[in-house]
């Protein structure tokens, strides 16, 4: 019988914690108004690399190898290593747990994709089979263009509502000991289609998976916007978020003053990034460099933290496939006294 589960959302009974966790960021990243809260910016996109890809796994190598020193935590000590990205066969996933002696799951949720490994790493340690899991994931705008829409050196010319893929990668290990900030609840969403099928606009394409994973949270705790500090999605962007905003005050739920956006806080105030940004690399940036020093400063007491993806691929797009999306959520909460 699942006793933590109710409907789609997973209550921890042993709420697991954020022992350590660390955020790199590519050069525009840094220029962004949280430039000086991530652990690392690269002054190029190759970050001295010969190829775009191998920069992509040079940001994860960086980031697990920060957040790791930051939990004075050695390969030996993680029971599982989850992680993903955005490139075919997740590929920079899988060459980056080549270089590590740790068991390894590959995860893809697009956009999503970081908080579903948080989400499978914290069940994983609240029903008692691992006591630390590793996640991480990553995207890069130059890799993320080159294979889902056009190399840069075509020079295509994009619609204003097109979000800018962000260039970066989160790591963060969780277990019993350390840390300030707990995983609660878990909200696994079902994969929703309202027919975009124009792969520049993900916001729009992501915002009804976003708003059903939402509802389907409140629904299975009895809970409401009241009950969270802040409400924080994934990479909706400026777009995304307004229809987000839209959807739910349809159901009565009014999200207007508690809703913030990864993807388009992350170029907040920044010219020439269209809608906001996009990528894994949004959420797995800004949970570290953001939200969890607000949570553990106390400002913030309990978030909700919503992964949006787009379950587009190359082929699907040149096949005038409509878009796929899917949206976890996660409960992030302040740990009481800490």
């Amino acid at each position: 019988m699942a006793e933590k589960l109710t409907g789609q959302t997973i209550v921890f009974q042993n709420p697991p914690r954020i022992i350590s966790h660390a955020s790199v960021v590519g050069k525009d990243e840094g220029k962004g108004p949280y430039g000086k809260s991530f652990d690392l910016v690269y002054d190029n996109a190759k970050c001295g690399k010969a190829s775009w890809e191998k920069a992509e796994k040079k940001m994860v190598s960086d980031a697990i190898e920060l957040a790791m020193g930051k939990g004075s935590l050695a390969a030996n000590n993680i029971d599982l290593l989850i992680g993903g990205d955005l490139l075919n066969q997740i590929i920079t996933a899988n060459f980056l747990a080549r270089d590590l002696d740790i068991p390894f799951l590959g995860v893809y949720g697009a956009c999503a994709t970081l908080v579903e490994g948080m989400a499978l790493g914290a069940a994983l340690l609240d029903g008692g089979f691992a006591d630390c899991t590793l996640i991480f994931a990553s995207s890069h705008y130059q890799t993320a263009e080159r294979q889902y829409r056009t190399p840069l050196e075509y020079g295509a010319q994009y619609p204003p509502y097109k979000q800018w893929t962000v260039t970066g990668a989160g790591a963060y290990t969780l277990g019993w000991l350390g840390g300030e900030v707990q995983l609660t609840q878990a909200t696994f969403g079902s994969v929703i289609d309202l027919g975009v099928n124009d792969p520049n606009d993900m916001g729009s394409a992501m915002a009804p998976a976003a708003a059903d994973t939402i509802i389907q949270h409140f629904i299975d705790l009895q809970r409401g916007p009241q009950d969270y500090d802040l409400i924080l999605s994934g990479d909706l962007g400026e777009v995304g978020k307004s229809l987000l905003i839209e959807l739910l005050l349809e159901k009565n739920l009014s999200v207007k003053k508690k809703l913030q956006d990864c993807g388009a806080l992350i170029f907040k105030g920044l010219k020439g990034y269209g809608a906001g940004g996009s990528g894994v690399g949004a959420t797995a940036t800004m949970l570290g460099s953001m939200l969890i020093p607000r949570l553990v400063s106390g400002e913030l007491k309990r978030v909700l933290l919503v992964g949006t993806g787009a379950l587009l691929s190359p082929v699907t797009v040149k096949q005038n496939e409509s878009i796929p999306c899917i949206a976890h959520a996660l409960t992030v909460e302040k740990i009481p006294g800490g």
